[in-house]
């Protein structure tokens, strides 16, 4: 019967710091998705907060008879003039933002929308 001889820590030491290397190389694209996902959230907030205050600055054109669509695009920054669409119906006023994203696909699936309903004014007899 032979007995193991008992592994020096200098060398234990060596093999746990590859393994710590290798769980660091494994978890780094975790963390790149995850960074990458957050980022995309805040952009579908930010997309959301111009399309409420695009959709403000539409209703305010459509209360004081102007059309509605050059005030929403005067509203929004240059990035988003081939990203959105207005609508308007009656007094409805309604803007989609399509937020910027790596992915063409995802940025349609994550589009926000935003909608005012104003009076419109009575023409003068």
């Amino acid at each position: 019967m032979t007995v193991a001889e008992p592994r020096s820590p200098a060398r234990r030491l060596a093999r746990e710091r590859g393994q710590a290397s290798l769980e660091l190389l494994a978890g780094l694209p975790l963390l790149l998705f995850a960074g990458l996902a957050c980022l995309q959230l805040l952009a579908v907030g930010y997309a959301l907060t111009l399309a409420d205050g695009a959709v403000e600055a539409g209703s305010i054109a459509l209360a004081s008879g102007s059309p509605p669509a050059p005030a929403v695009l005067e509203a929004l920054p240059g990035w988003a003039d081939d990203d959105v669409d207005v609508d308007a119906a009656g007094g409805r006023v309604t803007v989609r933002v399509r937020p910027p994203s790596l992915l063409a696909p995802l940025s349609r699936a994550l589009e926000v929308s935003s909608s005012a309903w104003v009076r419109k004014p009575e023409a003068a007899p």
